[in-house]
């Protein structure tokens, strides 16, 4: 396989830390939250010798991207379109110039599908209808479309918060690092459920045990799983909590160990949670605060996998989203939603702690970022 080919390959599957890329220059594409003249996806570029990031530029209409992904071979995009009826998008990207040319759109199986994922493979894409409170799978063609629905799982019941969980509300999904079982978070629920996948046809069934829950009123939003494959974290949006939890590989099951709060310990105002990751050496993981507007820093035991908490970061904006990590892992790539921006944030590699780096750029109701390297 050719060395670009395949350091795309590690960068966009998630699998490896891509550590071998050397290009400095990437493209960052943006989606909104919003629909309308002018929005969609932007495109700026980032530099991660320095940390530069460009203002973006309107790219493509589109309604509502709000989370997207870029598939392993860096020429198609799949996203989300918020709203009702849902939708799932399908991109091809331009290499050279980084343009979007839409592909095909299907229905997303529910309202407002919140979250997308692709399978280790390549050959499905994984979608959260959060309004709907169900997920889906869809094959994807040779070509990069979207094909027909392999899956439909509806999720049932309600929780405590009358306003919020009255039914079920499905967050997100992801493949875990076998390819063999799907983690689901559902706010309106308070479970993390696991599904059997079959990485051949695309089919989901419930596993046993089929969920794993946190306390009533958490509202779980995302899932993360640590590089080494053994531990899984979830945030919950509503708690303000990050839970641990070990994962069996062979079974599927997941056993809490640890559940920690996102906020200072003198924090009284109020606060949701959006996003979790880990950095891609293992021992760091981060979680943003929606009302703190901060990023929460964490170190992890790599004895046991508890986290301890380091520092609260200010977002330089209102209400926090999403973030990612550079290829290099040197740079955190953050968006403030209601603030319309974007800020780059070195990482400490030793500490983990995070800095400001250069001055936030406009984009307009931001919500996922996603880079890809410049040929």
């Amino acid at each position: 396989m050719p060395l670009r080919r395949l350091c795309l390959a590690l960068l966009f599957s998630g699998a490896t830390f891509a550590a071998s890329l050397t290009a400095s220059d990437y493209y960052v594409f943006f989606g909104t939250h919003r629909s309308g003249p002018g929005l969609g996806f932007s495109l700026g570029h980032f530099d991660s010798d320095t940390g530069a990031l460009t203002t973006p530029k309107f790219l493509i209409e589109a309604r509502e991207p709000a989370f997207f992904v870029i598939a392993a071979d860096g020429r198609h995009l799949y996203t989300c379109n918020s709203g009702d009826p849902g939708a799932v998008s399908a991109y091809a990207i331009d290499p050279p110039t980084g343009q979007l040319a839409l592909l095909n759109q299907v229905p997303s199986g529910g309202r407002d599908p919140s979250y997308i994922c692709l399978d280790h493979t390549g050959r499905f894409a994984l979608v959260a209808n959060y309004e709907a409170g169900n997920i889906a799978v869809i094959a994807l063609t040779p070509d990069g479309r979207l094909g027909e629905r392999t899956a439909f799982v509806q999720h049932s019941g309600h929780s405590v918060n009358p306003k919020r969980q009255a039914h079920a509300y499905a967050h997100s999904i992801i493949v875990d690092p076998t390819n063999r079982f799907v983690l689901t978070a559902d706010l309106g629920l308070d479970r993390l459920f696991v599904y059997r996948f079959d990485a051949a046809t695309g089919a989901l069934a419930a596993n046993d045990p089929p969920y794993a829950t946190v306390p009533p009123g958490s509202g779980p939003r995302h899932v993360t799983f640590h590089p080494n494959g053994r531990w899984v974290y979830l945030i919950s949006e509503m708690g303000c909590t990050v839970t641990g939890f070990n994962w069996d590989s062979a079974t599927g099951s997941l056993a809490e160990f640890q559940s920690i709060t996102t906020l200072p310990a003198d924090f009284t105002g109020t606060n949701t949670c959006a996003e979790i990751l880990v950095h891609p050496n293992g021992k760091f993981l981060y979680a943003s605060n929606r009302g703190h507007d901060s990023l929460a820093v964490f170190a992890i035991d790599p004895a046991n996998g508890h986290l301890t908490p380091i520092e609260y970061a200010p977002s330089r904006g209102h209400w926090p989203r999403n973030f990612t990590f550079d290829p290099t892992g040197r740079w955190i790539i953050a968006t403030n939603h209601d603030s319309d921006n974007a800020v780059v944030f070195r990482v400490d590699a030793a500490t983990g702690r995070l800095s400001p780096a250069g001055d936030p750029v406009t984009v307009p109701f931001p919500f996922c970022e996603r880079l890809l390297p410049v040929p």
